[in-house]
């Protein structure tokens, strides 16, 4: 019997992704897989049920879980829904393991093999993989027309017959993948662009997609593609500078965040009380405690005429692209593992070593281990 991978529709609020295109499944076919996926799975992204040629529509999720030998999902899944998968399926989606530990337990109990997208080493290898990278192009993206469509100015530099309108003034803190798609996307749309990150190297970056880079005079190059975290005195060199340019901005994206801990606190109250009423920040690292100190996770906050952005799951705005990347890193993780129409996990290969989360009724993950041992 050939390998079957299951889908299921995505229950969190507000989640509007899925782990399967028809293009997608498409590949998977020509390993010899077999697919099933719950009737609705795709409706959020534009995919209608009969768009999934060759795909088995299944009526509801529990005949997806008791037959799929592995399953793919976008957030992860409930502890519920592990409770009825059969011992030894194989699990693939971002399973936030630090915030998730009763999910962890679930699955070690139930003995499933569970791979976390967001553990895949950053490695030229596993570029095809990097779903946090595809992810946070389309927050990025975003991001950028949330503040232009809030922003009481123009982006753009406009010369009408009542006088030039001067384009707005647009910075970018973090120039990882969703902060150097936020400068391109602030660009096409006619800002100014600044743009600051802590990792000097990104200076080339941000300029050749037209930015003005930062210079704070602190570096902190870290490991994996990510930045160490700063001394109290480089916070302070740091945040002194930028409390000018934030002072400037009009609209100000911060993306600056740290896997697996909370964000770096890069915006004080200060720097935005130095802000002109009717600016805009849009903090991407909501969700990890945010990069300023004003931010709420889910909401808007208004403080002194500036509104302060919390937005969560920006990817879930736009469900159809996002869910192409996001099932083509899935695609490309699993395919190494295909043979012959079956599951062979080469426990050599370093990006299945990196991301594996729980094996054999055992937790893999050293950060995650650590956590559960330590009491509460």
């Amino acid at each position: 019997m050939s390998l079957r991978i299951g889908v299921l529709k995505e229950t969190r609020e507000g989640e509007t992704r899925v782990a399967l295109v028809p293009e997608v499944a498409a590949r998977f076919a020509g390993e010899g897989v077999e697919l099933l996926i719950e009737a609705g799975a795709g409706a959020a992204a534009g995919l209608p049920d009969a768009s999934f040629e060759g795909v088995h529509v299944v009526r509801d999720a529990a005949e997806v879980l008791s037959a799929a030998d592995v399953l793919l999902a976008v957030q992860p899944p409930a502890t519920s829904v592990v409770e009825q998968m059969r011992p030894e399926t194989t699990v693939v989606a971002f399973l936030q393991p630090h915030r998730q530990l009763p999910l962890v337990r679930a699955l070690v109990a139930r003995r499933l093999t569970s791979f976390a997208m967001e553990l895949i080493p950053r490695i030229s290898r596993a570029q095809s993989m990097d779903a946090l990278s595809s992810q946070a192009a389309a927050a990025g993206y975003k991001a950028v027309l949330i503040a232009a469509d809030n922003s009481i100015k123009f982006f753009p530099m406009l010369t009408t017959a009542a006088g030039t309108i001067r384009p707005a003034q647009v910075l970018v803190i973090g120039a990882g993948v969703a902060g150097l798609q936020a400068i391109a996307t602030a660009r096409r749309l006619g800002a100014v662009v600044h743009a600051y990150d802590v990792r000097s190297a990104t200076r080339e970056q941000i300029e050749s997609l037209g930015g003005k880079f930062i210079d704070t005079g602190v570096a902190a190059e870290g490991s994996g593609g990510y930045a160490r975290e700063l001394t109290d005195e480089e916070k302070r060199r740091q945040a002194d500078v930028l409390a000018d340019h934030i002072a400037k901005a009009d609209a100000v994206i911060s993306t600056a965040a740290i896997p697996g801990r909370p964000a770096p606190r890069i915006i004080p109250r200060s720097a935005v009380e130095r802000m002109s009423a009717g600016a805009i920040i849009v903090d991407l690292a909501a969700e990890s405690g945010g990069n300023c100190e004003l931010t709420k996770p889910g909401e808007t906050v208004e403080h002194n005429g500036v509104r302060i952005f919390g937005p969560d799951n920006l990817p879930a705005g736009l469900p159809r692209h996002a869910s192409e990347m996001y099932a083509r890193n899935l695609y490309n993780f699993l395919k190494p593992a295909l043979k012959d129409g079956a599951l062979a996990i080469d426990w050599q290969d370093e990006v299945f070593v990196a991301s594996v989360l729980t094996h054999a009724g055992e937790v893999r993950h050293a950060a995650t281990r650590a956590a559960l041992e330590t009491p509460a």
